[in-house]
């Protein structure tokens, strides 16, 4: 039971609905620093199902993101509200009837989401998650792989108060390509060479990114950087490199594993039907027909980038929107 200090402590609500996932979280602020997270909501939707073929959300995948939201909204109600923010990315940005969907959502479920342009949406990302970065590097190559886009951010590090890292966003991109719009592009389950040529694919759509910021160059130069990624993705590679029984956010977020490992677990998965990645306890069957899709594209991002290890993020939009909310109403420093 809260005690009650903290139950008078104001609630904020961030929902995030991604192409394949719906995500809410209600925290009150920490006197101590951060937050506290009072509840809780996550379902996979896959709200972009189809679109790559149609460029529109699907009436079934409509109906089951509602049901999702009517879930969220079911929690937000429990609480006393002092601010809140919902935010829609990819699916919704790119669908032709995103913003009549959200407009359905709100009369349905109560809820009011705005469709975010990625350039915020990377900006929340980071937001969530900057206090992995670790101080002492030169700059941080940060990613999020979503269901429907990769978001890819060029961060140079700046020490802020009390010792901690205030990242500055040098630049930013948005490729088309996430692990349900890939999977779909690609029929499903990837073979080694259409993973082989996922992996060309977002090779290319970097490589004016990597020119601008020569970070390939500065890694041969022997620049120390480091790099983050924060997805349903490289979670789920650090529980199955943990061997872990059932998924724990605690053994994950935070985690630093080596590109070596990350090979290996990728192959590892893609050697796995479909079926017996649904088994893993850690991926499921949400997750199984997209897991290797999401692989493709991090072993070309940490190919581009030979950075050596990636440190795993089990946080990002909701958090990023959480600090914003508190910083905002003066309850965060």
């Amino acid at each position: 039971m809260a005690s009650p200090a903290a139950l008078g402590r104001p609630i904020f609500v961030a929902v995030d609905l991604g192409t394949n996932n719906c995500r809410m979280l209600a925290a009150r602020p920490d006197p101590r620093g951060g937050f506290r997270v009072v509840d809780s909501f996550s379902r996979i939707t896959r709200l972009g199902e189809g679109l790559h073929e149609t460029g529109r959300l699907s009436t079934v995948a409509m109906s089951r993101t509602i049901d999702a939201l009517r879930a969220c909204a079911r929690k937000i109600g429990r609480h006393r509200v002092t601010g809140a923010r919902m935010v829609a990315t990819a699916a919704c940005r790119h669908a032709v009837n995103g913003a009549a969907f959200l407009d359905r959502a709100a009369a349905e479920t109560g809820l009011r989401l705005e469709i975010i342009p990625a350039e915020e949406e990377a900006r929340l990302a980071l937001a969530g998650c900057a206090p992995l970065l670790r101080p002492g590097c030169e700059g941080a190559v940060v990613f999020d792989i979503g269901g429907g886009s990769t978001e890819l951010m060029w961060v140079v590090p700046r020490g802020g108060p009390n010792g901690a890292i205030d990242p500055c966003i040098v630049d930013v991109t948005s490729l088309p390509l996430g692990v349900v719009t890939v999977a779909e592009a690609r029929g499903g389950d990837l073979c080694e060479l259409s993973y082989g040529a996922v992996k060309q694919d977002v090779a290319a759509a970097l490589s004016a990114f990597d020119r601008r910021h020569r970070i390939a160059d500065r890694l041969a130069a022997g620049e120390t950087i480091q790099m983050l990624g924060t997805s349903g993705t490289v979670t789920t590679l650090g529980g199955v490199m943990l061997d872990l029984p059932r998924y724990n956010r605690d053994s994950v977020d935070g985690l630093e594993v080596d590109f070596i490992s990350i090979m290996a677990v990728s192959r590892r998965l893609r050697e796995m039907t479909c079926e017996q990645r649904a088994r893993h306890p850690c991926i499921g069957t949400d997750r199984a027909d997209l897991v290797v899709s999401g692989c493709a594209i991090l072993e070309a991002i940490c190919d581009l980038w030979p950075v050596g290890r990636l440190r795993i993020a089990d946080r990002g939009i909701r958090e990023g929107v959480l600090m914003d909310l508190m910083r905002a109403a003066g309850v965060m420093a």
